[in-house]
């Protein structure tokens, strides 16, 4: 993995596929290339880093064609380096580009060795152009050989094929890995993201999984996963080229929490008539789901099971439904048990994390017969495998670290709170006050971000740390998890979260005036409990930042400083307390000079295993 732009046109590929590339820079990578066929010829071009290196390559000794696939890599087999980068050859006559991992790559490796191939990279994804290029010797055509080849292939897969055999066709499939096919006039175009061909179409074509797709100037087959042909809807995109540029801002992450107030106000926008959330949002059966589901598992990886832990204890708490939560790819490996009347939230930004998508195949084979798929992108496979569905319409995330996919996914839990609720014990009203609350979050998220120039001064202690340790109690505990996993993305420093009572259970021994522990404090019955942590920490010398309500009579004392957050409501407190630990994490990496939006090693969208 990572991206994959490729099309066939009447006019010159490389510019769109390098412009394609950097749209897709977003996602995290550590080498990129291109290919393009012209007058029989493959010509390739791979470079080590950043695409500019590659447009740097291509401004020295330019190619061109009306045909081509280009590939930003994340290493998963082989380390980063040139010979490892996509696209890959097989005897200069087939190309091919890749997301994904293929399982039983060192099986049919050593098989193709004994037919005499030579490998030149240490990837997965060089077996699948010399597999392509085997299977062409004994079939007919580049479309067949696909077939015969992606039946020998264990494990997930987008892939982009041409072949100098018939320079006029492009070959795309997917099976478990995301790619779309855009839709231009007497052009195509395929990329694992739509962001990345917002300049040149907006109509997307969403393959399925298993399908296989055959492209040429003026024709276009699809064939899904039983070889037969089938019709996939044209779907127009109301994103546009200028939705995910920077605009101001210096980083789209920066950018991305300034936005979080007009995204929460879409997340509830027509949700509602008279004040009164509408079931239908879930889907048009979700009332009926929900009047038979008597408890809730939610599967989800990283920030979104940070989205979910907060969620349990919501719907615990407010609604009294018995509510499990667990790391997605935990869950489908230990053999769980699903009480009957499950309903499985499962929580993804992309909607494509393997191992959530994975989870949820698993729970439909243990029998849960009800599905809720909370999401951003809408023709996702995570949203097409789900019952009922409730996207958090956070508007193009572009920043690795996540920030309004975050605060937007839990608005939208408080929603499934509710909903719920309603035949559990959530009372009209507190109902009413919740609702309330949410009308007004992005209102009191404008005043949070006022926090920015102080909390931009308070990262300045941070510039030579290297831990930190973070704390919160109740459904605060989560956003204190959700600030350690943002500093340590993107500032690499070493960040960990601890419910505040575990303090003495370990914990403890850390601390000293290296060691700045940052903790959320909002005005709840867990306060006084929470005091008496912060003083345990204080009276061994702990550098000590407290995020704290306004409303509290405290004031800076010693180690101890104190930044007031605005008053809100306690059920919807946890939304606000994780917007100045995003700008404290956002504020420590400028300093340290880190790249913000695309940290090393990691990837927005996590495709595979």
């Amino acid at each position: 993995m990572c991206g994959i732009v490729g099309g066939i046109a009447q006019r010159n590929i490389v510019p769109i596929l390098l412009e394609g590339l950097k749209r897709l820079e977003y996602r995290g990578y550590d080498s990129a290339g291109l290919a393009v066929i012209n007058d029989g010829t493959i010509y390739r071009k791979r470079e080590l880093g950043k695409v500019i290196g590659l447009e740097v390559l291509l401004q020295a000794d330019p190619v061109s064609g009306h045909i081509g696939i280009a590939h930003t890599r994340w290493a998963t087999h082989g380390k980063p380096s040139t010979a490892n980068a996509h696209p890959h050859l097989s005897r200069d006559k087939v190309a091919v580009v890749h997301n994904g991992i293929i399982e039983n790559h060192e099986q049919l490796r050593n098989a193709l060795k004994e037919n005499g191939y030579e490998f030149t990279s240490e990837t997965d994804t060089e077996v699948i152009v010399h597999q392509i290029y085997h299977a062409m010797q004994a079939t007919d055509g580049l479309l067949n050989a696909v077939k015969l080849t992606i039946k020998k292939l264990e494990g997930a897969y987008a892939l982009g094929i041409m072949s100098t055999t018939e320079p006029d066709t492009l070959i795309a499939c997917r099976k478990g890995s995301p790619l779309v096919i855009g839709v231009g006039i007497g052009e195509y175009f395929i990329a694992s993201d739509v962001a990345a061909l917002l300049p040149v179409t907006q109509r997307f074509i969403f393959l399925e999984d298993g399908d296989i797709a055959s492209i040429s100037i003026n024709e276009l087959i699809i064939y899904n996963g039983d070889g037969e042909i089938v019709t996939r809807p044209i779907k127009e995109s109301q994103l546009t080229a200028d939705s995910v540029d920077k605009g101001d801002y210096r980083h789209y992450m920066l950018k991305e929490i300034y936005e979080q107030p007009f995204a929460i106000s879409q997340t509830l926008e027509g949700r509602f008539v008279n004040n009164r959330l509408q079931e239908s949002s879930f889907g048009h059966n979700a009332s009926e789901v929900f009047d038979n589901i008597k408890s809730v598992q939610i599967l989800a990886c990283g920030t979104s099971y940070h989205a979910g832990l907060v969620a349990r204890y919501w719907l615990e708490k407010l609604a009294r439904v018995p509510c499990n939560i667990e790391v997605a790819s935990e869950f489908r490996y230990r053999n769980p048990v699903l009480a009957a009347d499950t309903l499985i939230v499962t929580i993804s930004q992309s909607g494509e994390t393997a191992d959530t998508l994975a989870a949820l195949q698993e729970a439909k084979k243990l029998g849960a017969k009800y599905s809720l798929a909370i999401c951003n992108v809408p023709e996702s496979s995570l949203v097409r495998e789900s019952d009922l569905v409730l996207m958090t319409r956070a508007g193009p995330e572009i920043g690795v670290a996540s920030t309004k996919a975050f605060t937007t996914q839990l608005a939208t839990l408080m929603l499934l709170v509710i909903a719920i609720g309603r035949r559990f014990q959530l009372t009209e009203k507190l109902e009413q006050k919740i609702t309330s609350e949410l009308f007004r979050l992005p209102g009191n998220i404008e005043k949070v971000l006022q926090l920015d120039g102080e909390i931009k001064i308070l990262a300045e202690q941070f510039a030579e740390k290297q831990h930190a340790l973070f704390l919160g109690r109740g459904s605060h505990y989560p956003i204190a998890m959700e600030g350690a996993l943002k500093l340590k993305e993107i500032s690499y420093i070493h960040a960990e979260a601890y419910p505040a009572g575990e303090l003495k259970h370990g914990p403890l021994a850390l601390i000293d005036a290296d060691m700045p522990v940052i903790t959320v404090a909002p005005n709840n019955s867990l306060l006084e409990k929470l005091k008496s942590n912060i003083q345990e920490v204080s009276a061994r010398g702990g550098q000590l930042i407290v995020f704290m309500d306004e409303t509290l009579a405290s004031a800076a004392d010693g180690n101890v400083q104190i930044v007031k957050v605005p008053q809100v409501e306690n059920e919807i407190s946890p939304i606000i307390y994780a917007i100045p630990l995003q700008l404290l994490s956002y504020h420590v990496a400028v300093l340290k000079g880190t790249d913000v939006d695309q940290p090393r090693n990691l990837a927005k969208s996590v495709t595979v295993e």
